[in-house]
């Protein structure tokens, strides 16, 4: 089967842009710039594929409870509902839904399952203590910074319960008394 000849009027419409083309810089700049870009679009899809964000389902909303030091270790990504806890003066909040950042592959892993106070106080991203810390050693300007950390992950992420100190006896919290404080903060005016 003969290909079909292109017709001296095409073939004198592509040299004429050809030549058009390579006979100014700025033509020439803009065929690269497009070429680069149709090169990144095609290299995204193909990218895509390998790359697909996998989305785990939100975890059930955990109940309140106190935790020793113990006791908030094993909530640290790895676990097998990959529930991630951090514990900031005193307040244990369920970070998971930051688990990028406070899982086990994430930057400050180093906080997950622990009190990160003295380390967000110090800005230091190494694992604590394995014993209580009650952070009398800190500076009036650290313990300004471990305050405005906490209100920032009261604001982010689900307030669980509190950190004990040893010996500490844990609230008793029941759905009930979640419940009416939930419905008395909605009930109130937005003036006080």
């Amino acid at each position: 089967m003969a290909e079909p000849k292109m017709s001296s009027e095409e073939s004198g419409l592509l040299s004429n842009i050809v030549q058009e083309i390579i006979t100014s810089p700025l033509n020439i700049a803009l065929v690269l710039v497009i070429s680069f870009l149709v090169y990144k679009i095609f290299k995204s899809q193909q990218g895509d594929n390998e790359n697909v964000i996998h989305f785990e389902k939100p975890l059930p909303k955990m109940k309140k409870r106190d935790f020793t030091i113990e006791e908030l270790k094993p909530y640290d990504g790895t676990g097998e509902d990959g529930r991630v806890l951090v514990a900031v003066n005193g307040k244990v909040f369920d970070c998971t839904k930051g688990k990028r950042f406070y899982g086990p592959e994430g930057p400050y892993a180093a906080f997950g399952g622990r009190d990160a106070s003295r380390g967000l106080a110090t800005f230091s991203i190494t694992k604590g203590s394995d014993t209580y810390d009650d952070l009398s050693d800190l500076s009036p300007m650290e313990m300004d910074s471990v305050r405005e950390w906490e209100m920032q992950f009261t604001e982010k992420y689900e307030y669980v319960g509190r950190l004990l100190q040893p010996g500490q006896a844990p609230n008793n919290y029941s759905d009930e008394e979640e419940e009416t404080n939930t419905t008395e903060a909605s009930e109130k005016p937005k003036d006080e």
